[in-house]
């Protein structure tokens, strides 16, 4: 029996459009905008509201340290990435990263992959400038194209469209790479093919002989390993175009309740944070597990208001914390900030994003990071926990599956020379197949520590 929505949690959906909203783009015909919105409106929902549930009680668990929180996954997806091998190198990689954490640290994974939605970005500026000639800034395949030309860089509500699609068969694979047998812990050993040989790669194989034998020796104990055939694997990405997210959002029958259905987790980013702007607003009113990017500049009263806008009843599993202060701050900022929030009393999942915090440009001029940087971040949050008693609830990392070059270091030495080999992406620099690991291999040890 369907439970019929309240009138007024409907009307509540659309208040963001009387509000401040930032990083949107400026659509050429409003037109056009409506009839998308109606189409995407009419459109299958890409996941359901039970598995968004099923997510929050994860995330609760994270957050009390009783599992430990995987994200990851391109910095933008594109559609022309958007192909079967590209979809399962990454669903690999992180699966790889979430065995070495499993293994190592005796804790369950939440796997979460910045994938099949990922396709907006917030930026610095409206506009960009080469040669004397302005055009609108590039936000991501789901608004606009890379090329700097007038006609690809003009908004295209279309896109929307394709980046439903996109996402839908992006999903399909996903789910059935990860239900069909394919995510087995039997075929451990397999997620390393194709994959260039590296110190990272051998140590894994290490780790997937031992893993082998304890399952043969749990199956001839008559241990029923039919459980490990089969993982739970959530999507979740920036909730940054509300063009988009509003009509994909849908009303449980079973509750009456609106969920965003475009994806099982949503994030608001550092930029649209803001308490009175449209980004708290809408989420505010949906019940998916939602995180939170907080910044260098966030202070710990900022933290209470938002739990107060967007988890005021303390729902365990709710509200994600997810902090991107630099490796040069995250030790000084983070201890009042998770002190607040603990005194507080409230539950929330801390994760940690040890990448945005630490973008440097190269002598070269490539955009980078450097893997030291990164993962001083990541052991910095761990410390800062383990002084306050409370919990690291995860990680929060842009990689990818492909052996590109466009993190600084790691046990491979990428070097300024070597960003030119293979740097691919279109806004932020990832971790290749190679650093994902070793960082998944350092986490073990400090979440033994922990």
């Amino acid at each position: 029996m369907s439970v019929e929505p309240d009138p007024q949690v409907l009307a509540g959906l659309d208040v963001w459009e009387t509000l401040p909203v930032g990083q949107q783009p400026q659509w050429p015909d409003a037109t056009a905008v409506g009839r998308v919105r109606d189409r995407l409106a009419s459109l299958p929902p890409l996941v359901f509201a039970g598995e968004a549930d099923a997510l929050r009680a994860q995330l609760a668990a994270a957050s009390r340290g009783e599992a430990f929180v995987l994200q990851g996954g391109d910095c933008a997806e594109t559609f022309a990435e958007a192909t079967a091998d590209n979809i399962r190198n990454k669903i690999k990689t992180i699966l790889q990263m979430a065995v070495v954490l499993t293994y190592g640290a005796s804790l369950p994974v939440v796997k979460m992959g910045r994938m099949a939605g990922q396709y907006a970005k917030p930026r610095s500026s409206d506009v960009e400038t080469r040669d004397g000639v302005t055009l609108p800034a590039f936000r991501g395949d789901i608004i606009n194209g890379f090329e700097f030309t007038a006609d690809a860089r003009t908004p295209d509500p279309d896109r929307l469209l394709e980046a439903y699609h996109t996402s839908a068969s992006t999903l399909n694979l996903i789910r059935a790479f990860t239900t069909g047998g394919f995510a087995s812990l039997l075929r451990v050993h397999e997620w390393n093919r194709g994959f260039t040989a590296n110190p990272a790669y051998s140590r894994y194989e290490q780790l997937a002989a031992e893993i082998d034998r304890a399952i043969r020796f749990m199956a001839a104990c008559g241990a029923d390993v039919d459980a490990l055939r089969a993982v739970d694997f959530y999507s979740a990405h920036e909730g940054l175009l509300l063009d988009y997210e509003r009509p994909l959002t849908r009303i449980d029958s079973r509750s009456g309740l609106p969920y965003d259905c475009s994806a099982h987790f949503l994030w608001i980013g550092e930029r649209t944070r803001q308490l009175d702007s449209a980004h708290v607003d809408f989420f505010s009113r949906v019940q998916n597990p939602l995180g939170v990017k907080l910044g260098p500049t966030t202070t710990g009263d900022d933290a209470i208001a938002l739990m107060d806008r967007l988890n005021p009843t303390g729902e365990p599993g709710r509200l994600t914390f997810v902090t991107r202060m630099g490796a040069g701050k995250v030790r000084d900022l983070l201890p009042a900030l998770v002190e607040k929030v603990t005194a507080d009393g409230r539950p929330v999942t801390w994760v940690c994003d040890p990448m945005h915090g630490n973008g440097i440009t190269s002598a070269s001029g490539y955009k980078t990071r450097r893997f030291t940087d990164v993962m001083d971040e990541v052991a910095g949050f761990f410390e800062v926990h383990r002084a306050l008693g409370t919990v690291p609830g995860g990680l929060h990392v842009e990689l990818t599956g492909d052996d590109v070059t466009e993190v600084l270091g790691g046990t491979e030495e990428i070097d300024d020379d070597g960003l030119a080999r293979r740097y691919e992406t279109l806004v932020d620099p990832r971790l290749n197949h190679q650093q994902s690991l070793e960082m998944a291999f350092q986490v073990v040890e400090l979440l033994r520590r922990a």
